[in-house]
């Protein structure tokens, strides 16, 4: 909880913050990489910070932190928190790091608001600062704990079992631990990190789903190769395609994330577009596999047929389960494809059982637009979840 006089203060500068916390989120990376330049190389998406998407998630936190505890003084925002303390898990963050953070930080504020900074404003947002901080750090202890790992010592090596082609940009790497030991639970949903060395030997980190259930003996990830017009290709996705194969080995953290079935009795609806379809297959395939006998409903969307990654098991899962269907928008259909699903997911035709928890992955217009429908079906939010791959963006959006 912020102390009474911090949240005055915070309450009174909260409007001059936010409007510079682009400006300061810019400046705060621009010298903490140079201080630790190691850190940009080895720890933070390149791709992310030089199209700023990482700026904007940071200062969206930051803001959308700040705003909860002059809002609502007695509770704390442990969604948002969560999702950002997996995500840190997943990438070995340890508490040191958060002091590093706080210096540049603070000298990124000093300089971008000047005068404005009084030593009342500065200890308020301090203050600010580590109650963030210390929820994130202890969240990410347990969850180091969870794993039975030391903080930060996430990674493991991995073999490549086997190599599938899913579509002409999408291949799946089966995974097992190159040592031999067992291979760490998950839950369906979750993700892992994987970093690899580039040629320029920056060894860059990106999260990718578990694609399979969590009883397959193998655990794999399922990759789309990043190639966006105006945009550079993605570093990561590119090497993993032109690189590896079967017997190589990989670095990969142990699991982590949030989207998770968190009701096993409930009606499920599974909303995916594009590559966001791998967390939901892994759901759908645990579903299937411990005979789920709620409605389960799974959306998805993609450019069309071809481009659909792992079409088929999407499919056969869903038959597999006895109150199942699959309905499936191209915006690019086969020949006698169904009209009402051709263009982009409408739900204005879908059945949504009372009392169904939605989990959704996918652009963040397809799941803004879909939490939309959703509610208007009388879905409650509370009950409506989802992954980003990538910054929260909604968060800085909002």
């Amino acid at each position: 909880m912020l102390s009474e006089t911090s949240t005055a203060t915070v309450r009174a500068t909260l409007p001059t913050v936010g409007a510079a916390i682009g400006d300061i989120a810019d400046l705060f990376y621009r010298k903490l990489f140079e201080a630790h330049p190691e850190l940009l190389r080895d720890l933070f998406n390149r791709g992310n910070q030089a199209s700023g998407a990482q700026r904007q998630a940071l200062a969206g936190s930051i803001a959308a932190f700040a705003a909860h505890l002059v809002e609502h003084p007695d509770t704390r925002p442990d969604v948002m928190l969560g999702r950002i303390a997996h995500k840190h898990a997943s990438l070995g963050v340890t508490a040191a790091q958060y002091e590093v953070v706080h210096t540049h930080l603070f000298a990124a504020i000093a300089e971008v608001l000047g005068d404005a900074v009084t030593p009342e404003v500065a200890a308020a947002w301090d203050e600010v600062y580590w109650l963030m901080a210390g929820a994130l750090i202890s969240i990410e202890e347990r969850l180091y704990a969870q794993q039975g790992v030391v903080a930060g010592d996430v990674w493991r090596m991995w073999e490549v079992a086997a190599r599938v082609e899913e579509t002409d940009d999408v291949a799946t790497f089966q995974l097992r631990p190159a040592d031999g030991a067992p291979a760490p639970a998950f839950r369906p949903g979750q993700y892992v990190s994987v970093q690899v060395e580039l040629a320029d030997g920056a060894r860059q980190i990106r999260q990718y789903s578990l694609s399979s259930a969590p009883g397959s003996e193998l655990r794999s990830i399922t990759v789309k190769r990043v190639r966006e017009a105006g945009a550079p290709d993605g570093e990561v996705s590119n090497h993993l395609h032109a690189e590896v194969a079967a017997g190589d080995v990989l670095r990969v953290s142990a699991p982590y994330g949030d989207l998770v079935l968190d009701s096993p009795d409930a009606p499920v609806l599974l909303a995916s577009a594009g590559i966001g379809c791998t967390p939901m297959l892994s759901m759908l395939e645990h579903l299937a596999a411990t005979g789920h006998r709620a409605p389960v409903t799974v959306v998805h969307g993609d450019r069309s047929p071809a481009t659909h990654a792992m079409r088929t098991d999407h499919a056969l899962l869903t038959a597999k389960l006895p109150d199942a269907a699959a309905h499936f928008w191209y915006e690019t259909p086969e020949p006698g494809h169904p009209a009402d699903r051709t263009g982009r997911v409408d739900l204005s035709g879908v059945a949504v059982a009372p009392g169904t928890h939605a989990y959704l992955c996918g652009p963040l217009p397809f799941m803004r637009a879909v939490r939309t429908q959703l509610l208007a079906k009388g879905v409650a939010a509370s009950d409506i979840h989802y992954e980003v791959f990538g910054p929260d963006m909604w968060l800085a959006q909002d």
